[in-house]
């Protein structure tokens, strides 16, 4: 992608339901659960880097034995970091108590991290707090092992501060307005009311207060207590969470917004955000692997049961289909084909854009995320010039020589590595102007491989701000002397704000919008934008399912053609000799590429909560009164 997209976050979740015994004799280590961690987080580095943590559980210590390890860094690469300091930390102990290693009992009972319940998170700070203090898994401590309560999740809430309010009735005094710290509390007042309703059970029942401890953790209902936690909530969430006894749960949206996926065998229990993840560290086919439903939670037991369980009526499922196109790594089988197809489907508009002349076109692909959808455009691409030499053969058969028809097979679809992105450079300058000269040069050109008649296209996953574009690529590319650019998107035009975990947060920024407003402009009906502000303005005090997204009405006066049109007028400058052109994939077709992830709010306005249009209303309400802030 271009313009590099912010997105939250990673989870992973082992539960080993042998004893550690089993896992030394099989697999020669008391440190597997450990170690699959490590290498779940790393296969999911892609979806954060500015921080990484790490939450352990031993089941069935003694009293005065420490249960809980938590590991947390916001590094320069911080998975490292964490798993650093694991290793150092219980390197240090068995060298100072070599008999441990053969000891399963006594190294759980002395070195900490060795467990039975494992929780990973990788994240990207939205919100741009990047502070230890940000870093999941949170921690809810208590003396009481099934009140602690650790929680990590890949979710943003668009209504934190009502959620905050409702703590604060309850009587809370939470020590931030953070969705994660809210959302914890939520669910440990909840949990702690339901320990304490078992507990007055138990002492009914004749239970000492000691015996009690283990009758509470079997009758501890997970799904009751998320139920009435989740009452509220409106985002997009995949929240995993242990409790200090044992039990371990991972809750999902109701419209699927966030992936989750989970592995079962007789071994472990796996849960993590994408799913060749998990085939690729446990060394399992896909079909193996499956889903978490939307509004469902996987639930583990401390006794190993695992259940599925509804907690909130599913709703229509809009899984972000950015997942597909950009987030997700393309290792998994379903999203490579898809991203093959986000190529495959847009080459009609390619070939209108060049005329259908192919044989004066050089295909590539801005590095490296639109690599697999480049391969669907050229594959759409080769079997066109195909189709073409077959009708060619047929209308001349009869005049055909050897020699004109080697001629037209050896015609090829051109495929060439022309932009490179320079890695190490950095903007390490604050002036605008030194800044923006430096910008200019994050993308390289191979040269020599355009000829002045040529086409230029080049397919990137998405255009969002464009900046990148019109700072860097469009110029790099004009050096090569084409005839023509033509920058292609595999996703539409993205027209509003993400809240349920993409870094889109203004409407400002995204260059649709601002193409949008220039053709108001143009055309003499920038009146709608005030009458859009009012609209949103009527509607400010309204609850969120009251609430309409009057934003459409600023894009619904033209075509989509007519905006990619602007857009390629704006990003273009008056030093660019090529000719330059810009398309999007519809809207339709990204859905008949990905028919499995149908969210598309942040190109349709279609929002899958109603805080969805609340957010979109103060987006563009920031935006008109000029306010820098951000809408949720």
């Amino acid at each position: 992608m271009s313009d590099a997209l912010k997105h939250e976050c990673g989870i992973a979740l082992v539960r080993l339901l042998k004893p550690l015994e089993y896992y030394k004799e099989k697999y020669g280590t008391a440190f597997y659960g450990i170690q699959k961690m490590y290498l779940m987080m790393e296969k999911q580095h892609n979806r954060g880097q500015d921080g990484a943590g790490f939450a352990s559980i031993k089941l069935d210590v003694e009293p005065g034995q420490r249960y809980i390890s938590r590991v947390r860094s916001n590094h320069s690469q911080p998975i490292q970091d964490v798993f650093k300091q694991i290793n150092e930390r219980v390197s240090e102990e068995l060298k100072a108590h070599p008999e441990l290693g053969d000891n399963m009992k006594e190294l759980k009972a002395n070195i900490p991290y060795v467990g039975e319940l494992f929780l990973g998170h990788v994240r990207y700070g939205t919100f741009g707090k990047n502070s230890i203090e940000s870093v999941h898994p949170f921690l809810r401590q208590s003396n009481w092992m099934h009140r602690n309560l650790i929680l990590a999740g890949n979710f943003n809430m668009t209504n934190v501060k009502e959620l905050f309010e409702n703590l604060v009735e309850l009587g809370q005094h939470p020590k931030e307005m953070a969705d994660t710290v809210t959302v914890m509390e939520k669910i440990g007042h909840f949990l702690d009311k339901e320990v304490m309703q078992l507990y007055q059970d138990c002492k009914a029942e004749g239970y000492s207060k000691r015996d009690a401890s283990p009758v509470i953790a079997e009758r501890l209902d997970i799904a009751k207590i998320l139920a009435r936690s989740a009452k509220n909530l409106d985002g997009g969430y995949a929240m995993a969470g242990l409790l200090g006894h044992g039990d371990a749960f991972v809750f999902r949206d109701p419209a699927g917004i966030r992936p989750a996926y989970f592995y079962q065998d007789d071994e472990v229990v796996v849960v993590a955000s994408e799913r060749p993840v998990i085939q690729t560290v446990f060394n399992v086919p896909f079909e193996s692997v499956q889903e978490i439903d939307p509004g469902n939670a996987l639930i583990i037991k401390k006794n190993g049961k695992v259940t599925m369980n509804q907690i909130l009526e599913p709703t229509v499922k809009k899984a972000c289909s950015f997942e597909r196109i950009y987030f997700s790594r393309g290792s998994d089988a379903e999203i490579y084909q898809e991203r093959k197809d986000l190529g495959k489907f847009i080459l009609p508009a390619v070939l209108k854009a060049i005329d259908s002349d192919t044989d004066n076109t050089v295909f590539s692909y801005i590095p490296n995320t639109a690599e697999t959808s480049f391969y669907g455009l050229v594959e759409a691409a080769q079997d066109f010039l195909n189709q073409r030499k077959n009708n060619h053969i047929l209308e001349n058969r009869n005049t055909l020589t050897a020699e004109t028809l080697q001629e037209l097979l050896a015609v090829k679809i051109r495929t060439e590595k022309v932009a490179i992105k320079d890695a190490k450079l950095r903007t390490f300058i604050t002036e605008d102007s030194s800044r923006d000269d430096l910008v200019a040069h994050v993308y390289d050109v191979t040269y020599g491989v355009i000829k002045p008649e040529d086409n230029l296209v080049i397919i990137d996953d998405s255009i969002v701000r464009g900046t990148t574009l019109k700072m860097s690529i469009i110029k790099m590319m004009d050096r090569l002397k084409p005839k023509r650019i033509v920058i292609v998107s595999s996703a539409p035009q993205i027209r509003y704000p993400d809240c349920y975990g993409i870094d889109m947060a203004k409407l400002e920024g995204l260059v649709a919008f601002r193409a949008a407003l220039a053709l108001l402009k143009e055309r003499n009906l920038y009146h709608i934008v005030d009458e859009v502000y009012a609209k949103c303005k009527v509607q400010e005090n309204f609850a969120d399912k009251d609430v309409v997204n009057y934003v459409t009405e600023i894009y619904s006066q033209f075509t989509d053609e007519e905006i990619s049109d602007k857009i390629a007028e704006m990003l273009s400058s008056p030093e660019i000799n090529a000719e330059v052109k810009i398309i999007f994939q519809t809207v339709e077709d990204l859905h008949k590429a990905c028919p499995k992830n149908l969210g598309d709010w942040y190109f349709t306005g279609d929002y899958p909560t109603p805080g969805g249009n609340r957010v979109v209303n103060r987006a563009f309400m920031n935006f008109y009164e000029g306010k820098d802030a951000r809408a949720y």
